[in-house]
C-alpha cells in the first residue's frame, strides 16, 4: 500500500483562544502552521502539523460563540517520543517557551511522561515510550 493512501488523521476542536494555542502547539511542542483561514463562514482557524505526517491538528473560533475548557483532565493528546534525546528536547522546547509540566490526573503517565495544558485546559502528554 502506498504511504499517500494511508488515511490523515485530523483532530478539531474549538477554541476561544486561538492564539494562545499557537503559541502553544508552535512555539512549545513545534508543530507548524500548516493552514490558516479568517472569517470562513463566520469561522476563524489554523491547522498545525508536520508537513507529510499523518495527523493535523485543527483549530477553530467560532464568532460570537464560546468553546469553553476541557471538561475533564483527562481529556488529552499523547505524543510518544521513544528516543531519549527527542524526548528530553522536547519537554525542554516547552519549559523555554514558558510552560511548566503539570501533574497528571492519572499517575500512569507520569511515570514516563511529562503533562502539560494548553490553555483551554486540555493535557497534552510528552511520552518517553514506544
Amino acid at each position: 500500500m502506498l504511504a499517500n493512501s494511508f488515511p490523515k488523521l485530523r483532530v478539531a476542536r474549538p477554541t476561544d483562544n486561538l492564539d494562545a494555542l499557537i503559541r502553544f502547539y508552535r512555539d512549545g511542542l513545534g508543530l507548524q502552521i500548516l493552514s490558516r483561514f479568517e472569517n470562513h463562514q463566520g469561522f476563524d482557524g489554523v491547522m498545525l502539523g508536520r508537513p507529510g505526517a499523518p495527523y493535523h491538528l485543527e483549530f477553530t473560533h467560532a464568532h460570537g460563540h464560546s468553546a469553553g475548557r476541557a471538561p475533564t483532565p483527562e481529556n488529552l493528546l499523547v505524543f510518544y517520543l521513544p528516543d531519549r534525546t527527542e524526548w528530553e528536547s522536547a519537554v525542554q522546547s516547552m519549559r523555554n517557551a514558558g510552560f511548566e509540566p503539570e501533574a497528571f490526573f492519572n499517575p500512569y503517565w507520569d511515570r514516563d511522561g511529562v503533562t502539560f495544558e494548553d490553555p483551554d485546559g486540555y493535557r497534552v502528554v510528552l511520552q518517553n515510550s514506544s
